[in-house]
């Protein structure tokens, strides 16, 4: 996770020993890894590049509790939660109805949105299910925004600014994001270009923007490189255990491991840009 104010805060992927089995003993380990040599602050736990939807409820509760003990926390700040995506909801009220039910079972913690329509499929535009939510769900707090649909974006920021915390999710148009008024940012690349996006919100703060930009295509640079060589969450984790020397071990299927060739690769173009 990212935030403006300036410290990054990040997104985690979880770690596995090689018979897949999640592994809670390097969590401290990847913990201080993050804070001293990425700047991250804050974890979303479970996501995407968590592999959270091919963990069990219970590797899920582990996983949030080994987390919030190294990271000295009493519990989660919120909880988020996606859209169904296999009977899809076709309209706002039908998603809002079913986020609701959600939310109820957590009715202490603030709950966010995680709309990430290219994974889910739900196409119901944020800006209309905003309008009216904290009705519904009084413990609503924001909306983790993973599309490049940056008009639905700025019309989030546009109306409800003041009132939900608006986060992010695409790296590589962080900078757009920022300038249409994001809160902070979720994302994958700031588990191993964090430092840089830091730098990026500092420069973006003191409005320097030609510098924010070189911050920005770093990032884009990167990910337009791996993108030709076959990107997903598997290699992802690949690129994280290269650049913090701490092992993810492999994904779950139906992913399959990041090959030696893309790694070769992948880590002479980090070392480049690093450099």
């Amino acid at each position: 996770i990212l935030r403006p104010k300036y410290p990054v805060q990040k997104l985690y992927a979880f770690s596995t020993i090689q018979e897949v089995e999640i592994n809670l003993t390097v969590i401290g380990q990847y913990v201080d890894y993050l804070v001293k040599e990425q700047g991250v602050k804050n974890v979303f736990v479970n996501g995407t590049t968590g592999e959270g939807l091919a963990l069990s409820t219970q590797e899920r509760k582990q996983l949030a509790e080994e987390w919030a003990k190294h990271a000295a926390a009493i519990g989660a700040s919120g909880i988020a939660g996606i859209a169904p995506f296999f009977f899809k909801p076709t309209n706002k009220d039908t998603l809002v109805a079913f986020l609701r039910e959600v939310a109820s079972e957590a009715p202490g913690i603030p709950f966010y949105y995680y709309h990430i329509p290219p994974l889910t499929g739900v196409k119901i535009r944020v800006e209309e299910l905003l309008d009216g939510i904290k009705e519904q769900i009084p413990t609503f707090q924001g909306v983790k925004f993973s599309d490049t649909d940056l008009l639905d974006f700025a019309q989030c920021v546009k109306n409800h600014k003041e009132q939900f915390v608006l986060l992010y999710g695409v790296d590589e148009h962080l900078l757009s994001a920022l300038a249409v008024g994001a809160t902070g940012a979720v994302g994958s690349t700031y588990n191993y270009l964090g430092k840089k996006n830091n730098l990026m919100l500092e420069a973006f703060a003191k409005q320097d923007l030609a510098l924010a930009q070189r911050y920005q295509f770093c990032t884009g640079e990167f990910l337009s490189f791996v993108f030709k060589l076959g990107f997903g969450v598997a290699q992802t984790k690949a690129v994280m255990t290269f650049t913090s020397g701490i092992p993810m071990g492999p994904p779950r299927l139906p992913l399959l491991s990041a090959s030696v060739d893309f790694i070769e690769k992948a880590k002479a173009k980090m070392t480049s840009l690093i450099l």
